[in-house]
C-alpha cells in the first residue's frame, strides 16, 4: 500500500484498543503521547503508563501494534517502534541498605541452647531502656524465638507508604522495632525451606522493611556457622558480633568456631565480645549462694585466650526463663520509681551489658574503619 499516513489515522487506529485496567481506550485515558513521528512506512509513537510496575504494559503495546497495522495499513513499520513512558517513576533506591541505621550488631552463638535469644531480647530492651532507638531481627528462619520472648505471637503485619513506596512495619513492642519470620508462618509449623529460599525470606525482612533512623540493629543469628551467617555478611555490613555461650567445655568449643568464622581473613567481622551465660544457678530463696551446673569460668578462659572481651557473666535465674516465655524479658524490671529504681540482679546484669556493648561498639568505631559487605570469593 502506498496511501500516506497521517498522525490522525494513528490516533483513529488506537481508539480501537482499551486499556484493560478500566476498559477505556488508549485515548480515553490520555495514554497517547503527542510524538507521533512518520517517515514513510514507519511509525513511531509513545505511550504513558501510571508507573513501571503496571503489569498490562506489554500487552497494551502488543494490542497497539496490531491496532496499526489492521486499521492503518498491515505494511506500517510499527513493531518496536512504540516507546513507553511513565506518569510516576519508581523511587529512587537508597544507595546502601538501612541507610538509617548507625551500628549493626549480630547476636552468634557456636551451638543452640545457651540462651543466645534470650540475650538478644533482653539487650535490645536493655538499650531501649537506655533511650537508644532500637531494631531487633530475628534471623532464626527454622527456629524463630522473638515473637514469643516480646508476647506479641499471632500479630500481623501491616504495610506502611514511605518515600514513595510500600514497605513491611516491623512491629513495634518495649520500644523495640521487631521482625521475624515467625510473624509469617504458623507457629506450630516446621519451617521446611532450603537455604536459597530461607536467604530470600532474610533479605525480604531486611531490604522490605522500613527500619527508619535506629542507633543500633540487633540480629539474633541462628545457632552455629550456616548460609545464614553468610547471607548476612555478604547483605549487610555489620559493625561487630556478640558471640554468647555457656561455661561448659562443648559449648565453648563451638564458640571457638564462631568467632574463627567472623575473625577469619574471608569474612572479618569485629567481635565486640564474649557474654558467658548461665555462668551460675542461684535459688530464689537464697540469692547470695552459686551452684557452678556448666563449669566455673569457662567463658572467661576463652575470652583471655583469645583475646577478646568478657562483656558478661549471666547467672541462670529462674525470674529470667520465666519472663521470657512470659513475652517480658526480665530487663523490663528496671524502672523508675520516684527518684529511686526497683532493680533486680537479672536485669542490673543485662542492662549492664548494654553499657558494656555501647562503650565496645563506641571503641571499635574509633579504632576501626567501617565494615564494608563481605565478598565471599569461590
Amino acid at each position: 500500500m502506498n496511501d500516506a499516513i497521517y498522525p490522525s489515522l494513528i490516533t483513529d487506529a488506537l481508539k480501537n484498543v482499551r486499556y484493560p485496567g478500566n476498559g477505556k481506550t488508549l485515548v480515553e485515558n490520555n495514554m497517547i503521547e503527542d510524538d507521533i513521528r512518520i517517515d514513510g512506512r514507519k511509525v513511531s509513537f509513545s505511550l504513558i503508563f501510571d508507573k513501571p510496575t503496571d503489569p498490562f504494559v506489554k500487552s497494551v503495546v502488543r494490542a497497539a501494534e496490531t491496532a496499526i497495522n489492521t486499521y492503518v495499513a498491515p505494511d506500517v513499520e510499527i513493531r518496536g517502534n512504540i516507546n513507553v513512558k511513565f506518569r510516576t517513576e519508581l523511587p529512587k533506591q537508597p544507595d546502601k541498605l538501612l541507610p538509617g541505621v548507625k551500628n549493626i550488631i549480630g547476636i552468634s552463638s557456636g551451638k543452640g541452647g545457651v540462651g543466645k535469644s534470650t540475650v538478644a531480647a533482653n539487650l535490645a530492651v536493655a538499650l531501649a531502656s537506655r533511650g537508644y532507638k532500637v531494631g531487633l531481627l530475628d534471623a532464626d528462619i527454622f527456629g524463630p524465638s522473638m515473637p514469643k520472648m516480646f508476647g506479641v505471637e499471632g500479630e500481623q503485619l501491616y504495610m506502611v507508604n514511605q518515600d514513595g513506596r510500600d514497605w513491611i512495619e516491623p512491629v513495634e513492642k518495649y520500644g523495640v522495632k521487631m521482625l521475624s519470620i515467625g510473624f509469617l508462618v504458623d507457629k506450630n509449623d516446621a519451617v521446611l525451606w532450603r537455604g536459597g529460599m530461607a536467604s530470600n525470606a532474610l533479605k525480604q525482612l531486611i531490604g522490605d522493611a522500613y527500619w527508619g533512623d535506629l542507633d543500633y540493629f540487633l540480629i539474633d543469628m541462628p545457632p552455629g556457622t550456616s548460609d545464614i551467617h553468610l547471607t548476612l555478611v555478604q547483605t549487610l555490613a555489620i559493625t561487630g558480633v556478640v558471640v554468647v555461650t555457656t561455661p561448659q567445655p562443648v559449648a565453648l568449643a563451638d564458640a571457638r568456631k564462631g568467632i574463627a568464622m567472623f575473625t577469619g581473613d574471608k569474612v572479618n567481622v569485629p567481635i565486640l565480645g564474649l557474654v558467658e551465660n548461665m555462668s551460675w544457678f542461684t535459688p530464689a530463696p537464697h540469692p547470695d549462694e552459686r551452684y557452678y551446673i556448666f563449669g566455673n569460668g569457662g567463658g572467661k578462659k576463652l575470652a583471655e585466650e583469645l583475646n577478646v572481651r568478657l562483656l558478661a557473666q549471666i547467672p541462670l535465674v529462674t525470674n529470667i526463663r520465666e519472663n521470657a516465655d512470659g513475652g517480658t524479658p526480665v530487663a523490663l524490671r528496671i524502672e523508675p520509681q520516684g527518684d529511686a529504681m526497683e532493680n533486680n540482679p537479672e536485669a542490673e546484669a543485662f542492662c549492664a551489658l548494654a553499657d558494656k556493648i555501647v562503650a565496645a561498639i563506641d571503641e571499635r568505631n574509633r579504632q576501626l574503619p567501617p565494615t564494608e559487605v563481605v565478598e565471599v570469593k569461590k
